[in-house]
C-alpha cells in the first residue's frame, strides 16, 4: 500500500470509516420498523443505533510527547504490565504493557512513536475474551514491528476480544508512521499489548485507564 493511499484511508471522519456499513444498516433498519408502526421494535433498534454509533465514534486527538516518549495506541485499561523473555520479531527481552478495549472504548488506533514499519505478522486463533491473559496469545492478532526515528524498537500486537471478529490495519512494511495518527482498529471489544524495551521507564500501572495518542506509556532510554 503507498503512503498516498494509506493516508487516504485513515482520514478523519466523526466515525471509523470500519463502521460506516453497520450504522448505515441499524438506521435503515430502524427508518422501515418506524414506518411500518412498529413502537417498541423502533425503540429497541434505536437504541442499538445510537450503541453502533458509540463504538465506531472517531474522535481528534491532540498529541504531545517526546521523541523517545511511547503515547498509548488504544483506549482502555491497563490490565497487565510484565517483563517477557522475548519479544516477537526483535528475539529481545521486553516489558510488555497490555490494555484491554471494552465496547465502550474508542476503538479506533493510533501510532506509539514516529518511525517504520519494518515488519507485519498476522495470526489467526480463537476469540476467548481479551481480558484474560491466555487472549494474548490463543486469539487472532496482528502484531506490528516500528523502528522509531531514534533506532529502538517497539512492537505492539492487535488482538481480537470475544465478539470481535476484524483487525484492521491500514500500513504496511516500509511505511513511516507518526505519531498519534490513527493506523487501524478492532471491533467490538479487544486487546492491545505493547512491547517497549525493559529498561524502559514505565508510566502507567496496572488498572489505570489511557487513551490513545494521548496518554504517555513509558520513556524509551
Amino acid at each position: 500500500m503507498s503512503h498516498k493511499d494509506f493516508r487516504k484511508k485513515q482520514a478523519h471522519i466523526p466515525v471509523a470509516r470500519e463502521g460506516i456499513p453497520f450504522i448505515a444498516a441499524a438506521v435503515f433498519t430502524t427508518f422501515i420498523t418506524a414506518i411500518l408502526g412498529w413502537g417498541f421494535l423502533t425503540v429497541v433498534l434505536l437504541a442499538v443505533t445510537l450503541l453502533v454509533g458509540h463504538f465506531f465514534r472517531d474522535p481528534e486527538r491532540v498529541t504531545v510527547a517526546g521523541e523517545n516518549e511511547v503515547v498509548s495506541p488504544a483506549d482502555g485499561n491497563v490490565i497487565q504490565v510484565t517483563r517477557v523473555d522475548a519479544a516477537h520479531f526483535t528475539g529481545r527481552p521486553a516489558t510488555k504493557i497490555s490494555i484491554f478495549m471494552s465496547v465502550f472504548d474508542v476503538h479506533v488506533n493510533r501510532v506509539p512513536i514516529s518511525g517504520t514499519i519494518q515488519g507485519i505478522f498476522y495470526k489467526k486463533g480463537l476469540f476467548k475474551a481479551a481480558n484474560f491473559a491466555e487472549a494474548s496469545e490463543k486469539n487472532e492478532q496482528n502484531w506490528l514491528w516500528i523502528k522509531s526515528d531514534t533506532g529502538l524498537d517497539l512492537v505492539i500486537k492487535q488482538v481480537a476480544g470475544l465478539i470481535a471478529r476484524r483487525i484492521v490495519c491500514w500500513p504496511t512494511i516500509g511505511d513511516r508512521v507518526i505519531q498519534g495518527e490513527r493506523f487501524g482498529m478492532i471491533r467490538f471489544g479487544s486487546r492491545m499489548d505493547v512491547y517497549v524495551p525493559e529498561d524502559s521507564d514505565v508510566l502507567v500501572g496496572r488498572g489505570q485507564h489511557v487513551y490513545a495518542g494521548e496518554t504517555l506509556l513509558c520513556r524509551l532510554k
